[in-house]
């Protein structure tokens, strides 16, 4: 059975600095890098990631954010380090409620405002009480207590 590899292509309003911070985001260096284009090859997660040089990104667009799920908190410790490292702005949440699991992440945003989270799920299913929403019988939402993944 061929494993089966992920394409991202995101458009980026500098090659530059989308390199520099995508090189701290996966620890990996580009394996195609040109004036107008860069490519990295990541192994785990398997990821085809292209950056492609625009004059102009529409920050947000429909999409909410990007991941990186991993196996344990160390894990995200080193994620933490190595953005630190790098200098990136980020934002830990440490035993956090979101998306109905208990998890330890870290957020950071790259050049063109692209959010990405490198998260562990320590309990996959969280009490209702815990939840992000309550909804009524008539399917209604009732109290909402924070956004999930903000």
């Amino acid at each position: 059975m061929s494993v089966m590899k992920t394409h991202v292509a995101l458009n980026v309003t500098n090659i530059e600095k989308s390199v520099t911070f995508y090189r701290a985001m996966f620890g990996l260096e580009p394996v195609k890098y040109k004036t107008d284009y860069a490519k990295f090859d990541i192994p785990n997660p398997a990821l085809n990631l292209t950056l492609n040089l625009t004059n102009n990104v529409q920050i947000g667009g429909a999409l909410s954010h990007l991941g990186v799920q991993v196996e344990s908190t160390q894990e995200v410790q080193s994620a933490i380090e190595r953005f630190n490292e790098a200098g990136l702005d980020l934002f830990t949440e440490d035993n956090t409620d979101c998306c109905y699991a208990l998890q330890d992440k870290v957020w950071v945003t790259d050049p063109d405002g692209n959010r990405w989270e490198v998260f562990v799920v320590k309990v996959a299913d969280t009490a209702p009480e815990k939840n992000l929403a309550t909804v009524s019988s008539s399917g209604e939402i009732q109290a909402v207590k924070k956004s999930c993944c903000a």
